[in-house]
């Protein structure tokens, strides 16, 4: 029962019948004091089911629920580390030690997905976190987020097996549980288009590369960008932090400057990778002028940042729906520690929601400028660019998983290849990113391969 005083501290009710997925995660994530690093109400910083906004739209999640890849992808966004395990991959005995260990600990939490109808509950279907687990009547302790409709109740460990040990119709899946843990990453997918990416990256691809007539690394470069889908431009947005606009505030928080300065760090590592040079001489040979202009660069800071804040805004101010009318501006603001800091580039808008205005900001990092990288974003008059779409790019690349690239009928061009992509030849802050982006496309690769079929 080690955790589970955490647990009730944060235990909750879903806030929709169909979001006890999120509102499971919600009571995980502030169990295990994870930082949302963005504002709920007033000052106070804390997960609740609607922030819970990446992976899946909440629009979605409201209509039919939430799957429990996404549930994962959404928990490994958000800063905790998941492992997932399905029943059909594993045993009783495994589950009843993965509770044992995972409830005799504080910083660890687990997440089941079952069906109610072998607890005899009415329903399909649910998330709930598990509280705790006697060992003398071999039960667990499940805290239900529908508190609505049952309060906390023990089951048999054996029964809430049985309720796992079943397939979700909607992915083809067997049930299972995630274990929680805290993390501290940079990345998130908070973008509508992912699904379509993991489409592409994993049914597309392959089957293009091995079909194309390939002799270089060139023409890898030249198959996957002239492919892809326009949702890839979109993948800028994985440096992208949203906050509400202050009335009268102009400053950057310590805080917020620390983890603007971590990601120009993960910049500056991005561009002195092999693969963001060779992205960039593709687009410098005049390769990348195809008919869909996915990846031109040209799109203005502000015309980039208005598709965010307008998506922070339906978060921010707790309303989902689309956006009537965006004006944004770009500012310099100047660090809390005005004497210390260099300026940061804000974007900030007005979003029109529902026919009631939002305010947003877009804090923007930057890094020195390269005369050779033809994406820049932003003014051309500071010495400082704005991460451009091969930036991007050399990141999604860099985390697909290697067997993308084992279709590839050269064995030599494949060996160099893998080379230059390999995470053990990069810095370990870009590693810590690239592994932790290669997750989240697990989760979300195999909800979608799972979904097509």
């Amino acid at each position: 029962m080690e955790g589970f005083f955490k647990l009730v501290s944060y235990y909750k009710t879903q806030s929709e019948p169909a979001y006890c997925g999120l509102a499971t995660l919600a009571v995980v994530l502030n169990a295990l004091a994870i930082d949302p690093e963005r504002k709920w109400k007033g000052p106070w910083r804390w997960f609740d089911d609607s922030m819970l906004d990446c992976c899946e739209p909440l629009e979605k999640v409201k209509v039919s629920g939430i799957s429990f890849n996404k549930v994962a992808c959404l928990a490994h966004c958000n800063g905790a580390e998941v492992d997932t395990y399905h029943t059909n991959e594993s045993t009783q005995d495994n589950f009843r030690n993965y509770v044992i260990s995972c409830t005799s600990s504080e910083n660890c939490h687990m997440i089941v997905s079952y069906h109610r109808s072998f607890l005899k509950q009415t329903g399909g279907g649910h998330f709930s976190p598990i509280g705790g687990y006697h060992a003398g009547k071999d039960m667990v302790l499940i805290l239900d987020v529908a508190r609505f409709k049952y309060p906390p109740h023990w089951v048999p460990l054996t029964l809430l097996w049985d309720a796992m040990n079943t397939v979700d119709k909607d992915t083809g899946f067997y049930r299972g549980i995630e274990g929680a843990e805290h993390s501290n990453l940079l990345q998130s997918c908070r973008h509508d288009g992912w699904d379509t990416i993991a489409k592409y990256l994993s049914k597309k691809l392959q089957q293009l590369l091995s079909s194309e007539e390939i002799h270089n690394i060139q023409d890898i470069l030249s198959v996957i960008v002239s492919s892809a889908p326009a949702d890839l431009s979109n993948f800028i947005n994985w440096v992208a932090e949203v906050r509400k606009q202050e009335n009268g505030s102009n400053l950057v928080s310590e805080e917020e400057q620390g983890r603007l300065v971590t990601k120009e760090e993960v910049l500056k590592q991005v561009r002195e990778t092999e693969l963001f040079k060779h992205l960039t001489r593709w687009f410098l040979s005049g390769s990348s002028c195809m008919p869909n202009a996915i990846l031109d660069g040209t799109d203005s800071l502000e015309k980039i940042a208005s598709e965010v804040c307008c998506q922070g805004a339906q978060l921010l101010c707790g309303k989902v729906g689309s956006c009537n009318a965006i004006s944004s501006k770009t500012t310099q603001f100047r660090s809390s520690d005005c004497d210390n800091a260099k300026s940061v580039t804000v974007v900030s808008a007005n979003v029109i929601l529902e026919d009631s205005e939002c305010g947003a900001e877009m804090l923007v990092p930057s890094c020195r400028k390269n005369p050779g990288n033809p994406c820049e974003c932003g003014s051309n008059s500071s010495d400082r660019e704005h991460p451009s779409v091969v930036d991007g790019l050399t990141v999604l690349l860099l985390a697909l998983p290697p067997d993308t690239w084992s279709c590839l009928k050269d064995a030599k061009l494949l060996q160099e290849f893998c080379d230059i992509i390999s995470p053990k030849n990069l810095p370990d802050l870009l590693q810590q990113e690239i592994l932790h982006l290669r997750k989240q496309l697990y989760f979300l690769v195999t909800d979608v391969c799972c979904s097509a079929t």
